[in-house]
């Protein structure tokens, strides 16, 4: 049996815990197979209220991680950006805002990149009267 004082479900067990849901299980026959209590299980299923959410995936025309590293090696070895968009076959301007968005040519790193444009991607985002930006003319 599992350790049960630990925190939270990872992303496999809440997985199962969707998957035995859409089946129709109940909290407690779920709670059995991930070795959790049924209050633990309702806590997952009802922050998303009941509804199983979707996976995530990337848009086709995001840079990929492959490309964020040629262009992190780029930078290294010196190249130009008109250079390093030639190489990944990408717009001079699409490499450019990438790396101004990440830390800039001094401080660019692909993983941390690619982990920051995946978590700018979620969706709902916030408006822009809600962050308390002022509207301008």
């Amino acid at each position: 049996m599992k350790d049960l004082s630990k925190r939270g479900l990872d992303h496999k067990e809440k997985l199962k815990v969707w998957s035995l849901w859409r089946q129709g299980k109940t909290l407690s026959e779920i709670g059995l197979t991930v070795d959790r209590h049924a209050g633990s299980i309702f806590g997952v299923l009802k922050l998303k209220g009941g509804i199983s959410p979707v996976q995530r995936k990337r848009r086709s025309l995001s840079l990929s991680r492959e490309e964020r590293e040629n262009i992190s090696r780029g930078l290294v070895s010196a190249l130009s950006i008109r250079a390093i968009a030639r190489t990944i076959a990408r717009a001079p301007s699409t490499v450019s805002r990438e790396i101004s968005r990440n830390g800039g040519i001094l401080a660019y790193r692909a993983m941390i990149a690619d982990k920051k444009a995946f978590e700018r991607a979620l969706r709902p985002k916030c408006c822009t009267l809600q962050k308390g930006n002022h509207l301008s003319r």
